[in-house]
C-alpha cells in the first residue's frame, strides 16, 4: 500500500494505522470544527473530517507544489452521542466527571466520520458503534478521571483504558471505531483506491 497522509494528531489513530501496517505520515493544520446546528448527528463527524482533509489538502498543494499529489489524505472525527446530544471533549475535570455520570448505566453511540481524498476522488462514510456502560459509582468515575485525565477524548473516556475494561457492559459494532478509527473499513477503502 502506498504512503498516505493522516490528517489527525490522535495517538490512537496513528497506533491503529501502524497495527494495520499502513504507511503514513502525519500532517495536521488547525481546522474549524463547527457545524450547522440543524445537521443530523450522524453527519457531523463526516462534515468535520472533510474540513480537516480539505484544509490539509490545500496546505499540501500550496506548501509542496504537487510533491504529495499522488498521496491519499485520510481524516477522521469521532463524536459520542447520548440520545440525540453530541458529547464532545471535556473542558476540565468537573466536566469530565459530569459527562461520565451521564454515560453511566446508559447506551450511547460512538460515530466516527472518515473522509479519504485521493486526486479528484473523495470517499466518505460514518461508522456507528453502540456502547453500553454498567452503572458507575462516583468513586470509579473520580478515580478514572484523576488517574487517566481523559480531556482529549470525546465522551471523556477511552475504551482501551481502565474504565473500558471495568465499566463497559457491551459493545455492538467495531471496537476500533470506539478508539477513533474503524480501521478495517478504512483499509478496505484505501485498497479500493
Amino acid at each position: 500500500m502506498q504512503h498516505i497522509i493522516l490528517a489527525s494528531q490522535s495517538p490512537r489513530r496513528k497506533m491503529l494505522l501502524e497495527w494495520a501496517e499502513v504507511p503514513f505520515e502525519v500532517i495536521v493544520k488547525p481546522t474549524d470544527e463547527s457545524f450547522p446546528a440543524e445537521m443530523p448527528v450522524e453527519e457531523v463527524p463526516v462534515h468535520i473530517a472533510k474540513e480537516k482533509a480539505m484544509t490539509v489538502r490545500k496546505y499540501v498543494q500550496d506548501a509542496y507544489h504537487g510533491e504529495y499529489a499522488d498521496r491519499a489524505i485520510l481524516a477522521a472525527d469521532t463524536v459520542v452521542v447520548l440520545n440525540t446530544e453530541i458529547i464532545g471533549k471535556p473542558n476540565d475535570r468537573d466536566h469530565a466527571i459530569e459527562i461520565l455520570k451521564k454515560l453511566s448505566g446508559q447506551t450511547h453511540q460512538v460515530i466516527t466520520g472518515v473522509v479519504i481524498l485521493s486526486g479528484e476522488s473523495e470517499m466518505s462514510f460514518a461508522d456507528i458503534t453502540e456502547v453500553q456502560f454498567h452503572p458507575l459509582t462516583e468513586e470509579q468515575i473520580i478515580f478514572y478521571v484523576d488517574k487517566y485525565q481523559p480531556y482529549d477524548k470525546a465522551g471523556a473516556y477511552a475504551i482501551q483504558e481502565w474504565i473500558g475494561v471495568v465499566g463497559i457492559q457491551s459493545i455492538k459494532g467495531d471496537f476500533y471505531n470506539v478508539m477513533g478509527l474503524p480501521v478495517s473499513r478504512v483499509v478496505k477503502a484505501l485498497q479500493r483506491l
